[in-house]
């Protein structure tokens, strides 16, 4: 099966980090080209305007965007347009209402389009999955600190309006949580810690309706030096479980456990994200799931805002 060809547009730091990699190192794709104003990748063709790059390669039958959420739309509107698949960055959008009007553009189109998580292909939430299946909740706590000077270095995107601030990676947790749960929840409660000199928020609290009535929480916090947490911890009527590093370790009943035989045979998050791409651009279908940026607008909505001191890098 020949490799499908692939642009990748936006080459920063998660491009670097997790994209190129990813697509170099798989049998079924074939980066073909860059976008980007700033970046370049060694012996790739490179562009520094998207409309050019579509009409120079008419052969490149896939575009993944990596750039910010806020110019993503108009680029991935383009690509519809001139009938390429698109893979879309988490999150996929700036809003919801882009987010489904991108979809229905790619149905008519005739067109793949895949809105990607990448913590839900983290090394142990499928195994988290397959436990908690049938299973009663009576409790869910996300802890999620980070220090965003080591992780987002000079992004000031992210403290601009919709670039999201502590949800950036806190939408990372509510992925892997409303892939877990069988059931929705929906946002009671929300907490807003808003540098006075930012637009978006650098911490969050976030309280949980369940419809079995289970306690479910969410604490997001930039501010985290030291050791930092990506941690899920669900409590059941049959027993606890601990998901840990963003996914990539779990306990349950204060076992450590490894992954199933065959499970996430593919290594790493984003190999597996590329590998689903191709499999939905063969098939002609569309993933365009949208719950955990839903609770993200919601808890926007629902925000009670408090100032907290100024941001300085």
């Amino acid at each position: 099966m020949m490799p499908l060809k692939i642009a990748l547009a936006g080459i920063g730091k998660i491009a670097r980090d997790q994209h190129v990699p990813a697509l170099m190192a798989s049998p079924e794709w074939d980066l073909a080209a860059t976008v980007s104003r700033h970046g370049t990748v060694d012996g790739v063709e490179s562009f520094d305007d998207f409309d050019a790059m579509l009409q120079a390669r008419p052969d490149i039958s896939v575009v993944s965007l990596c750039m910010p959420p806020v110019p993503r739309f108009d680029y991935a509107r383009a690509a519809i347009e001139a009938g390429r698949h698109v893979m879309l960055e988490k999150p996929p959008g700036a809003t919801l209402s882009e987010c489904h009007a991108l979809d229905a553009l790619a149905r008519k189109a005739g067109v793949s389009i895949y809105a990607t998580w990448h913590s839900r292909e983290a090394a142990m939430v499928a195994t988290a999955k397959a436990w908690l299946a049938g299973k009663r909740l009576t409790s869910l706590v996300v802890t999620w600190k980070e220090d965003v000077r080591k992780w987002h270095p000079g992004q000031t995107w992210i403290w601009e309006a919709g670039g999201l601030g502590v949800f950036d990676p806190g939408i990372n947790a509510l992925s892997i949580v409303t892939a877990l749960l069988a059931e929705p929840i929906r946002v009671a409660s929300s907490e807003l810690l808003i540098p006075e000199n930012c637009d978006t928020p650098i911490a969050a609290n976030l309280t949980f309706t369940h419809p079995h009535g289970a306690h479910v929480s969410a604490e997001f916090d930039f501010r985290k030096e030291g050791d930092q947490f990506w941690n899920i911890a669900i409590e059941t009527e049959q027993g606890n479980l601990v998901l840990s590093e963003g996914g990539a370790s779990l306990s349950i009943d204060g076992v450590k456990q490894s992954a199933a035989p065959g499970a996430n045979a593919l290594h790493g998050e984003y190999p597996r994200l590329y590998a689903n791409m191709a499999a939905l651009v063969r098939a002609g279908g569309i993933d365009m799931d949208l719950s955990p940026l839903a609770l993200v607008a919601d808890a926007f909505l629902l925000g009670r805002r408090v100032a907290v001191e100024p941001f300085v890098e």
